[in-house]
């Protein structure tokens, strides 16, 4: 962040959605942080925020054990804005009472504002009428701190409160998903009507800033980029070549665990550009490491100190590399827990598949501050092909994580030609024409992420004359705007039938294909 750029701290209690604020945030041209829920108000007052925004938790206030902010935060005289937990812990803390609701709310609910006339909410100003937002709590404030008013109610707890002049603001609700219909009109007006933000964070700042901090990194020594050719990897090998151009080897590392054809795919974009490109093909390596294994966590662990110690190895044959460079991302770094609140969802094998101990000097991520959607917009101001930047996400780990118990040479062919029919018919789907009799026209319903998960169950089943017990694969496709949050795609029952017609039809050790329709939450993207 330059320093001229307006500050919005969110401080996090645990919740997973704190980054969904900070993306919404940032969507707004102002820049936000995540820092520790615990953060001192002495450490906010250097920070100087414009703002602060108190992220939703995991528990009840009122717990003994619970998180808390500062008190000392209340008295900054800086606006402050409490989010679900947040909304409970500023009514708890300031004398308020919450306590377990008679019935949690959780989901779409009906918000109804209670503006008083010549005394409107400038928090909810437009947001006049009911509309829905997202809910997701146990607890509810039974009673208001003195200077409070209610400003919205839903059927069963209050909605949101305020204090407008002390600058605390409160909702039960999450304004940062694209569930809460006027969530970002909210957020806008916090920022702008009551912070009084100017908006000057930019995109094209970070390419300068970060170019700038390569090269105070670096140095003059050279840099190792783990480059798997997805988005992040792809976007950060662009950046990293504008700011230490004669400094940078990228390494495929072909682990033998990804989609059909993709390696080749890769090397064949990559080595046409002006980079120094080494493919490593390593699959032996990689399955003989993951023989036996079947705990998620623990295939993540094994690729990602295996994916190291080739790095490693092929650093030490290329001489003195002191820098690893890599495609994380701020939504890897969330996952991987960044909280001693936070629950982890899953470790990113670039983030919690770390070794302790490297043969790198220091570890080089440009993008660690970025959302998904910042990345892709950074590759494009960085001239990269539309059909890298909107690529849909891969995993590090590759199959070995959409492949339910134990990776097996076997067990990634089934999963490569079963996938690869899938993509095959909805990449190509887009144009259909229902006027001439075919499926119906997705190009406004595309799934953004779509592949096929291989089961750690048989099925009874019948081909020709004969009784069969093949595998049953999962197809998973989804629709997001920020990849931390999913609807289930509803792709029309004819393109299922097809789908599950060639796989079962094209690929002999499949028996049954099913339709995973849960979205995220209460699910993850991925299976494991």
């Amino acid at each position: 962040m330059s320093k001229r750029n307006e500050l919005v701290l969110v401080l996090d209690f645990g919740c997973q959605y704190k980054e969904l604020i900070a993306h919404a945030v940032r969507g707004l041209s102002v820049y936000a942080e995540i820092h520790a829920g615990a953060l001192s108000a002495d450490e906010i007052k250097r920070l100087n925020p414009i703002g602060i925004i108190l992220s939703g938790g995991p528990g009840s206030v009122y717990d003994s054990q619970a998180p808390l902010c500062d008190p000392a935060v209340f008295a900054l005289g800086i606006p402050v804005l409490g989010i679900c937990y947040g909304m409970q812990m500023i009514c708890h803390m300031l004398g308020g009472e919450v306590v377990a609701a008679p019935v949690g709310e959780f989901g779409r609910i009906t918000m109804t504002p209670e503006a008083s006339e010549g005394n409107a909410s400038r928090l909810l100003d437009e947001v006049q009428e009911p509309s829905v937002v997202m809910m997701s709590h146990r607890d509810m404030v039974a009673r208001l701190p003195e200077g409070f008013r209610v400003t919205a109610k839903s059927p069963t707890c209050i909605a949101a409160c305020e204090d407008a002049t002390r600058n605390l603001y409160g909702v039960q609700f999450h304004p940062e998903t694209k569930h809460t219909v006027h969530g970002q009109e909210i957020i806008r007006n916090f920022l702008y009507n009551i912070c009084g933000a100017s908006g000057d964070y930019r995109l094209d700042d970070v390419i300068d800033e970060q170019i700038e901090q390569i090269r105070r990194q670096v140095g003059s020594e050279q840099v190792l980029l783990a480059l798997s050719g997805g988005v992040d990897s792809s976007v950060c090998a662009s950046l990293l070549s504008k700011a230490v151009p004669d400094q940078l080897t990228c390494i495929f590392i072909d682990h033998g665990l990804m989609r059909q054809h993709e390696g080749d795919e890769i090397e064949e974009v990559f080595s046409q550009r002006d980079v120094r490109f080494i493919r490593v093909n390593a699959e032996e390596r990689f399955l003989a490491r993951l023989k036996g294994v079947t705990d998620p966590e623990t295939k993540r662990m094994r690729i990602g100190e295996e994916f190291i110690r080739v790095l490693e190895g092929e650093a030490r044959k290329l001489g003195d590399i002191p820098f690893l460079a890599q495609g994380t991302i701020y939504s890897d770094v969330i996952e991987s827990s960044c909280s001693d609140e936070s629950a982890t969802i899953k470790s990113h094998h670039n983030v919690g598949g770390l070794p302790e101990k490297l043969a790198f000097t220091g570890i080089v991520e440009p993008l660690a501050g970025l959302f998904k959607n910042e990345v892709r917009t950074l590759g494009e101001k960085l001239g990269l092909p539309p059909s890298l930047i909107h690529r849909q996400p891969f995993p590090g780990p590759g199959l070995a994580v959409r492949i339910m118990g134990e990776v097996t040479a076997e067990k990634l062919d089934i999963l490569r030609a079963a996938d690869a029919i899938l993509r095959e018919e909805l990449d190509g789907i887009a144009g259909t024409d229902t006027a001439s009799g075919g499926a119906a026209n997705l190009s406004t319903l595309k799934p953004d992420q779509y592949f096929v998960v291989l089961t750690d169950t048989c099925s009874t089943g019948v081909k020709g004359s004969d009784r069969t017990y093949d595998k049953v694969v999962a197809i998973r496709a989804v629709t997001t705007d920020d990849f931390m949050t999913c609807e289930y795609a509803e792709l029309p029952h004819d393109v299922l039938r097809r789908i599950s017609s060639r796989i079962t039809g094209e690929v002999p050790a499949i028996s049954r294909v099913v339709y995973d329709i849960t979205s995220k939450p209460p699910a993850t993207v991925e299976w494991e």
